[in-house]
């Protein structure tokens, strides 16, 4: 298997963990959260966000998006994190995935397109929950539908 799939046995798609991190979490990093409402990662954050999550935009710029202050790295972040969407191509989502295990963080989520498998199963073995290669909005309008 390589680092880089699509996660075909759906192991990181579990439904019940997706459900669990949209209905109980209360803190989102998102790391790749810029300024530009143009991005996925702008949207996703926004929507969360109206859904009652806090997010915490992770970039290196550190700027202020949905007026929430902004942090250039997941180190600097002084609030615990349930979950750490990374929004950052999938060559570069491993750095992001073992920066959410160092910080102590309890889930990562690897939107659409973002794959990486290797990554996925270190988390896993930390002890985080996943979620691989799924939208947040999509998932969250299914959650509403059951």
């Amino acid at each position: 298997m390589t680092a880089l799939t699509d996660d075909m046995d759906g192991r990181f798609a579990d439904q019940r963990v997706i459900n669990r991190l949209l209905e109980n979490s209360e803190t989102w990093a998102f790391v790749g959260l810029g300024d530009d409402p143009q991005r996925t990662a702008y949207d996703q954050a926004r929507l969360l966000q109206m859904r009652g999550k806090r997010i915490i935009p992770v970039h290196p710029a550190a700027r202020t998006v949905l007026d929430e202050p902004g942090y250039a790295s997941l180190a600097d972040v002084p609030a615990k994190v349930d979950v750490v969407g990374v929004y950052r191509r999938s060559e570069h989502a491993g750095q992001a995935v073992d920066e959410a295990i160092a910080a102590g963080a309890g889930a990562v989520w690897l939107p659409l397109g973002v794959i990486d498998e290797a990554a996925a199963q270190r988390a896993l073995d930390a002890g985080l929950d996943v979620v691989m290669n799924r939208c947040p909005a999509v998932e969250w309008a299914l959650l509403r539908r059951v």
